[in-house]
C-alpha cells in the first residue's frame, strides 16, 4: 500500500502542476497572477518543495541511471501498447496524461526504491531503523 501512495502522490504532484484541463497551478497562475500573486508565489513553493523531496529522494535512491531505465521501460510498455493498436497517440490531451503517469512512475519508484529492494533481496539498507 505504501508503493501505491507514493505514486499517487507523485502522480498528484505533477497532474496539479500542469494537465491537460483547467484544473492546474500553471493554466490558473497564468490567469490569476496578477490579482492573487501572493497565492500564486505561495502554491508554487508548496509545488517546488514537493518536488524537491520527491527528486532528492529519487536520485539519491537510483540516480540518473536509474531514472532513465525506469523511464525507458515505461516507455517501451507503451510503445508495445501503440504497436499492437491498444492505444493511439492520435488525442493529444491523452498523450499530456501518459506522460503524467510515466514520470509519476519515474518519481514513485524512487521514492519507494528502499522498501522494492528489500523486498525483492530481503536485505535492509543501512538507513533502516527498527521498523
Amino acid at each position: 500500500m505504501g508503493l501505491f501512495l507514493r505514486w499517487l502522490f507523485a502522480f498528484a504532484l505533477l497532474a496539479l502542476t500542469y494537465n491537460p484541463t483547467d484544473w492546474n497551478y500553471v493554466r490558473w497562475a497564468r490567469t490569476n497572477y496578477e490579482e492573487h500573486l501572493s497565492l500564486a508565489v505561495l502554491f508554487g513553493i508548496v509545488l517546488a518543495i514537493g518536488y524537491i523531496i520527491y527528486l532528492r529522494a529519487t536520485v539519491r535512491s537510483i540516480g540518473g541511471f536509474g531514472m532513465f531505465l525506469v523511464l525507458a521501460l515505461v516507455s517501451a510498455l507503451l510503445w508495445v501498447l501503440y504497436d499492437f493498436g491498444v492505444l493511439s497517440l492520435q488525442n493529444q490531451a491523452l498523450n499530456v496524461w501518459l506522460g503524467l503517469f510515466a514520470l509519476s512512475l519515474v518519481l514513485g519508484v524512487g521514492l519507494s526504491w528502499s522498501l522494492i529492494r528489500r523486498r525483492l533481496s530481503g536485505q535492509a539498507d543501512v538507513d533502516d531503523i527498527d521498523e
